[in-house]
């Protein structure tokens, strides 16, 4: 999956932009999932959330007291993904989020700088201000490339097996072309654990116990031989 998210001040364009690369994937074949963040509450009367929904695949909305695909608590996105399983994945708001990419909309209100938006995970920007080191991407067609190429979505675990403090260090470094996801400990160890086909992420103490506990019980099986094995199960 190609994931990125679309910050920026209120009134900056981001549903318009969110529908805009939503409406671009789907006439290129893939699948669109939207994930929404507001600090408000939810309703199908809602514009912006009916605006995707006329688009995407698949729209999930998430506030301090409620998720919308209709959980009544609140729920964090990575505890979604299984259900945004497609192609492309746009979250729209969670400016705190730090596991994934982001595109910069810069219209409305910057009176309080750019800093606030986390630069360092941007990928592009829109609008008609510009950030040192970030690319402007007024095309739709150049931005949806630079999503495909350039989006992940790393599990938000901050597990620090990767050898840094959190996802967002380790996200940052991705987005400057230091590392690649596969830094991503979590996610890429001998035990991959898909859900939907949405990878999981696991802690290596949690791998070691799994996968010590498959072996042994492999090993009493008529027909083992040492190798890779794949097992399959429908939870």
């Amino acid at each position: 999956m190609k994931a990125v998210s679309l910050v920026g001040p209120k009134k900056s364009g981001k549903t318009t932009l969110g529908v805009q690369l939503a409406r671009h994937f789907k006439e290129q074949g893939l699948t669109v999932s939207a994930a929404k963040f507001s600090h408000h509450g939810f309703d199908w009367s809602d514009t912006d959330t009916t605006d995707y929904a006329s688009v995407c695949d698949a729209v999930a909305g998430l506030n301090p007291k409620e998720t919308f695909v209709h959980w009544t608590k609140r729920s964090f996105l990575p505890d979604l993904l299984p259900l945004l399983n497609n192609d492309v994945l746009i979250v729209e708001g969670g400016k705190e989020l730090g596991f994934l990419p982001r595109i910069l909309c810069l219209r409305g209100d910057l009176s309080d700088g750019v800093d606030w938006l986390h630069p360092e995970l941007a990928i592009a920007s829109v609008g008609d201000e510009s950030v040192e080191g970030v690319p402007v991407l007024n095309d739709i067609s150049a931005l949806a490339d630079a999503v495909l190429e350039k989006g992940f979505f790393l599990p938000g675990m901050d597990c620090e097996t990767c050898g840094r403090p959190d996802c967002r260090t380790l996200a940052s470094e991705i987005v400057a072309g230091k590392t690649t996801t596969k830094a991503c400990l979590a996610m890429h160890n001998s035990i991959q654990l898909d859900i939907d086909g949405a990878p999981v992420g696991m802690k290596p103490f949690v791998e070691d116990i799994i996968s010590a506990s498959i072996r042994e019980m492999v090993r009493t099986l008529k027909g083992y031989a040492p190798g890779k094995a794949t097992i399959k199960l429908d939870v």
